[in-house]
């Protein structure tokens, strides 16, 4: 049997152009849906979403591309492209009936709600980010010896074809390096959980690249014209992240707060994996952003 949020119920929603996205829901109350990360899915989202059923509806699809929801060939740049997602997100909520929602996104799935965020602002009321930094902001501040930190973005970067095959006659180890090293607790992530991770993205090589290639092109494009425009978040938007600044020799919070004037940015001491790893923060973090 699958794993699944105990009490939550489960479902396949339509996203912006057909793509059916795998979604478990549960609570009442107003809506948060919440975006994974990668190597992940919904999962991920476990204990925090339980912690938000008494006065939310939580919603937590698996990114196109990604678990169990539908992953459409890469045609075209546009496939994969953040915008494209971010329509996937307001497509499925549509659905169940919501014209306005809190959207929180961890890793890959806080870039598309990043994109959400700037595109339908009319949707999207509160926003919440968990370790990332906006992609054009992410490849300026990966240099020198210390940017080996993202040599997958680098390698899932290429051209069609050179990425996915390397990745596939390896994927256990390729993905499985990512919950090792990325994970302060890695008791956060117990046995059956990782399994899952582990075959969910064996199952996805294809469309795991193609998302993370979307983000060395057409992501760029889209969020350099924003840049361009002067545009911002017009939502309360909260972001929490590990210390990379410190790191890598960057001002997180002054690079935040470039996109968003009504920023609350925090630090935490959780490995990247915070969501499972610190489940009662994040979970306060979010509470915090829906009373904004």
């Amino acid at each position: 049997m699958p794993l699944t949020i105990p009490g939550f119920d489960y479902t396949r929603l339509p996203g912006a152009d057909g793509a059916m996205l795998s979604t478990a829901i549960g609570g009442t109350g107003s809506p948060v849906v919440l975006l994974h990360g990668f190597p992940q899915t919904h999962l991920m989202w476990r204990q925090v979403a339980e912690r938000l059923t008494a006065r939310h509806t939580v919603i937590c699809p698996d990114l196109r591309g990604y678990g169990a929801s539908d992953k459409p060939p890469a045609t075209g740049p546009d496939v994969y492209a953040k915008r494209t997602m971010a329509a996937d997100v307001v497509a499925l909520a549509a659905a169940l009936g919501h014209e306005r929602l809190a959207l929180v996104g961890h890793d890959r799935g806080a870039l598309v709600a990043f994109r959400a965020g700037l595109d339908h602002p009319e949707t999207i009321t509160h926003l919440g980010i968990l370790d990332v930094v906006p992609t054009l902001d992410m490849w300026n501040v990966l240099h020198g010896v210390s940017g080996a930190v993202g040599f997958h973005l680098y390698l899932m970067a290429q051209p069609d074809g050179l990425p996915e095959r390397m990745i596939i006659n390896s994927a256990d180890a390729f993905f499985g390096f990512f919950l090792d090293a990325w994970a302060n607790d890695p008791a956060a992530i117990p046995a059956d959980v990782r399994a899952e991770y582990l075959r969910a993205s064996a199952a996805a090589v294809p469309s795991i690249v193609a998302d993370y290639r979307a983000s060395a092109g057409v992501d760029l494009t889209h969020d350099q014209a924003d840049l361009d425009a002067g545009s911002q978040f017009a939502m309360p938007v909260s972001v929490v992240q590990q210390d990379w600044g410190a790191q890598l020799g960057f001002d997180a919070e002054a690079l935040w707060r470039a996109w968003a004037p009504d920023l609350d940015h925090r630090l935490t001491r959780a490995g990247h994996f915070m969501a499972e790893e610190a489940p009662d923060e994040i979970a306060r973090v979010i509470r915090d952003l829906l009373a904004r």
